[in-house]
């Protein structure tokens, strides 16, 4: 009765062994390696199942996934994933990138029928790839300044159309494919491309001094023109009214003698001889 039990317990324990679970937002594929329905695929949805010997359980997860691929040991797996390329002048350039896609749960069945793998393999080895050789594409056309400065958005931009262009038609969705920090570049490009960028820096410095300064010098100069502008306004105003006042005073003489008589203060002038003639006249006497 013993051995029947302790044959029963080995029984259980093994039929649990045999059993696959398929989590919640999973989808399994269940794949038969021997027999004559050797190759034959059941998808499955979340829940336990009887696996079976000959048969290989894979789930698929159809949630989000984020991977990224870098040196870091602490990130991803422990070996160095980052990823390398060159660019035009086959100059070297590594870097740390990340790739968040999901699975479309309708074509898990032909996700594994093409890579034969499951989500982690595909992720570390196809993707991977597919995202390296991507780059190597694309920077080859690229020079390092582009690379590094403003064609470094656009870069990986292309990285991501070429890649969902490849994996969409079985069902990976890419969603994005991002830069993880600063590229590495050979330290002496590094310094070359700081030196040019101060430089360029400088002498746009230099560019914004001259233009203040003849900015300064056009308005000393507008200034001055102003002033000269207005004196000479003041000056013409000046000398038109003096004609005017010239042209009516010809033309009406007696205005002088009358503007004389206004001012005086009865008295008549005195002449010694040496003073000013009187300039009214006070015409011819009177006879008695």
């Amino acid at each position: 009765m013993k051995c029947v039990l302790t044959m029963l317990l080995s029984l259980s324990v093994l039929a649990l062994a045999a059993c696959s679970k398929v989590p919640a937002g999973n989808v399994g594929v269940k794949f038969q390696m021997y027999g004559d329905g050797k190759g034959s695929l059941q998808e499955l949805p979340p829940g336990r199942y009887w696996v079976g010997w000959g048969y290989e359980m894979y789930t698929f997860p159809t949630f989000t996934q984020t991977y990224t691929f870098t040196r870091s040991a602490s990130e991803g797996r422990p070996v160095d994933e980052s990823i390398s390329f060159q660019t035009a002048q086959g100059l070297t350039v590594n870097a740390d990138v990340g790739i968040t896609y999901h699975i479309d749960p309708a074509k898990v069945t032909l996700i594994f029928q093409k890579y034969r793998k499951g989500i982690d393999e595909i992720t570390d080895v196809y993707l991977r790839n597919m995202i390296r050789d991507a780059l190597v594409k694309e920077a080859s056309n690229l020079d390092i300044e582009s690379v590094y400065g403003k064609g470094k958005a656009s870069l990986i931009e292309a990285v991501q159309r070429d890649v969902s262009e490849e994996v969409s038609a079985v069902g990976i969705d890419v969603e994005k494919i991002y830069w993880i920090g600063e590229l590495r570049l050979p330290e002496t490009v590094v310094q070359s491309i700081n030196a040019k960028i101060q430089a360029t820096q400088m002498a746009e410095q230099r560019q914004n001094e001259v233009a203040q300064a003849k900015a300064e010098a056009e308005k000393v100069e507008a200034e001055a023109q102003g002033r000269a502008q207005a004196q000479l306004t003041i000056a013409e105003a000046e000398a038109k009214a003096i004609s005017l006042k010239g042209e009516a005073l010809r033309q009406n003489p007696n205005v002088v003698q009358m503007s004389a008589i206004e001012k005086w203060d009865g008295h008549l002038p005195t002449y010694s001889g040496t003073g000013a003639v009187p300039f009214i006249s006070l015409g011819a006497p009177v006879a008695k």
